[in-house]
Formats: C-alpha cells, sequence, structure tokens
C-alpha cells in the first residue's frame, strides 16, 4: 500500500479513499471525516462509531495524509531528524548543525527518538505520513528498503540517512567504515600495546554493532589470535549495560588485559566497573571506546577511543537534504564518506 499525491492509498493498482473506509465501517464518509479532525469537530463521536471507523482505517491501511495535502500548497518549512538515542552526547552535535543548516535556509526542525527500537522508527514513519514536513534525515537501525520506500512513496518527502546500511536508490547516504576503524584499532591494540586477550561488548542485530563485531574478529583472525566466545559479551549502547558486561569479563579465569566497548557509554560503563573492582586502568585493563563524545576527556582516565566528527556529519546530511528539497539535485542516490581517528589517552 501506497499513498499518492492526491491523498489516496494505492493496494496493488485500486486506490484506497475515504469512501472505503466509509463502506467497510458502515458510515458516512462525513463521519469518517468528524474521526479524523475529532479534536476539532463540534460535534460528538460515539465510541462505537469512532472504533468502526478506526478499525476500518487500520485494516485499509489508510492514512490522513496532511503532507501528500501541504504539497499542494506552499512548503511546510520544517524538517524532521530521527535519531537512536538522544542520551548519547554523539547524536547532540549532529542535530545542533542541522538546525543551524536548516535555520540558516529559514526552516523549522522536529526531533525524534527511537530507543534503537523497530517499533519507534515505524511509529516515527507513521506520524511523518501525517505531517506537513519537506524533508526527513534518519539515523535508521531497524527500518528496510520496502520501509523507507513506503515512506517516500506516500509523501513524496526528501529522505538523506545515516549509515552504508540503507541502499534505497533516491535517498543520500553519509556513512563511516566503523568496520576497518574497528579492525585498525584492534590491531593497534595488539600490536602496538601488545594485547591477546582483548575483551569485547558488543551490540548485536544492529548495523554499527554488527559492523564493528566484524572488524573486531577479524583483526584478531589476521594476527593469528583465535576467537574466544568468553570475551564477547553483548551489551546496548547503555553506561549500565558497559558495567554489566565488564563485571561477566572479570569474574573470568582468565581475564581481559583490554576491553574495546562498541561504544563510548559502554566504555565509561566499563571503566567504573574495573575502578569500582580495585583495579587499574590501564595497568590491570585498558579500555577502548568509540564516537569520541565529550564525556570521554572528562572521565578519569580519560578515554581512548575511535573519533567520529558529528560536525561534519550534521553538516553533510543537512546540506545533502536541503540540495534536494530546493533542486539543487534531483538525482539517484549519492554516498558521502566520513573520516575516523583513533585517539589515545590514558585509559591504554
Amino acid at each position: 500500500m501506497f499513498m499518492s499525491r492526491n491523498n489516496k492509498v494505492t493496494h496493488g493498482t485500486r486506490s484506497i479513499t475515504m469512501r472505503d473506509v466509509a463502506q467497510l465501517a458502515g458510515v458516512s464518509q462525513t463521519t469518517v471525516s468528524r474521526v479524523l479532525s475529532q479534536a476539532t469537530s463540534p460535534i460528538a463521536i460515539s465510541e462505537e462509531t469512532y472504533k468502526r471507523v478506526q478499525d476500518a482505517i487500520e485494516q485499509l491501511g489508510y492514512y490522513p495524509n496532511i503532507a501528500a495535502r501541504s504539497l499542494r500548497g506552499q512548503p511546510a518549512e520544517m524538517i524532521a531528524i530521527m535519531i537512536a538515542d538522544i542520551s548519547n552526547p554523539f547524536y547532540h552535535t549532529i542535530v545542533q548543525n542541522v538546525q543551524d543548516v536548516s535555520r540558516r535556509h529559514n526552516f523549522d526542525v522536529v526531533i525524534a527518538n527511537t530507543d534503537h527500537a523497530y517499533d519507534n522508527e515505524i511509529h516515527f514513519c507513521e506520524a511523518m505520513m501525517r505531517r506537513p514536513v519537506d524533508g526527513i534525515i534518519m539515523v535508521p537501525y531497524h527500518l528496510s528498503e520496502a520501509n523507507i520506500d513506503q515512506l517516500i512513496q506516500r509523501t513524496g518527502v526528501e529522505v538523506v540517512a545515516m549509515g552504508e546500511h540503507v541502499h534505497h536508490p533516491m535517498v543520500d547516504v553519509f556513512h563511516a567504515d566503523d568496520e576497518n576503524a574497528t579492525f585498525e584499532a584492534t590491531e593497534w591494540m595488539i600490536q602496538q600495546k601488545h594485547h591477546r586477550r582483548i575483551g569485547f561488548i558488543a551490540v548485536q542485530n544492529t548495523p554499527p554493532g554488527d559492523r564493528r563485531n566484524r572488524g573486531y574478529t577479524q583483526a584478531l583472525l589476521a594476527n593469528g589470535i583465535e576467537i574466544d566466545p568468553e570475551l564477547i559479551v553483548q551489551g546496548d549502547w547503555s553506561v549500565d549495560s558497559g558495567y554489566a558486561a565488564t563485571q561477566k569479563l572479570l569474574a573470568l579465569k582468565n581475564r581481559p588485559t583490554m576491553i574495546f566497548a562498541c561504544n563510548d557509554h559502554m566504555a565509561i560503563g566499563a571503566l567504573n566497573c574495573v575502578l569500582d573492582c580495585g583495579l587499574r586502568i590501564p595497568e590491570d585493563v585498558a579500555i577502548v571506546g568509540f564516537d569520541n563524545i565529550p564525556t570521554t576527556t572528562l572521565v578519569r582516565p580519560k578515554l581512548t577511543t575511535i573519533a567520529q566528527f558529528p560536525v561534519e556529519i550534521g553538516n553533510l546530511l543537512a546540506q545533502a537534504l536541503f540540495e534536494r528539497i530546493e533542486n539543487v539535485y534531483s538525482g539517484p542516490r549519492r554516498t558521502f564518506a566520513g573520516k575516523m581517528q583513533l585517539i589515545e589517552r590514558e585509559s591504554t
């Protein structure tokens, strides 16, 4: 099912209209309209009628698309940005720079947080089908190409994304090679810092987590080190999960001499756990994170990490989006590669 620009949802070769909803619910089109605008309608709708109409809307996949209607009028002068974790300072700088670019174009920005959850990403897409925005910047962890295509087809909105796993032919993508950056950092731990038992705090079933896990395991194998499943412990990007994962690693009979976490939040949790256990950093256990969030220089010892550059990321995402919104560029998918850098500090 897709939303056309005349506010009709297409299902195969036919269109789903308000009339279809009314027929399925056994009410008039006027009643359907009143249900859809109940907050502003002066006429009360019974609970039973409201439920019948809502059930019909859900069954048919009909969306009262405010965004599509806005295409017939003036631009909304609004973009939306969907980020994965609003508590992670890495995204704060990205959003700030998106807002800076948007202000120069006299656009406002609405921000949505998904907490890495598929249901929240889908909810965001559904909200965008009902709200007038001219463009979307997203950091999708779980959306499929079909999900993104459905959003574009129903709204006609321009979309750019962060993550090399996004392959829609009309979505510009910013990506950084975190798999190779993880490989090189792990190899540096082995060859330069002489560690061979390296614990890894992973995050499974997410594109960046999977890429970083591959970088870690490939570096071990390339240096003749057998993969030890005990040294790979799952986290969920949070400080607390990094702490809990480190407790498991330190409880091993042959504990790791270094811990590499998939992001800085988990690395900070690891740092706290090591210190709470009365161990020294880096003499007993060295720690490396990923992202270079501002907190990495505030904790003690200061955290060694792989830096990404969120100012550059935010600027590139916003510029690419406005080039499409303003018809400066209307061609196929573009990819923009970002840089990464290992920054050595006191934790190694």
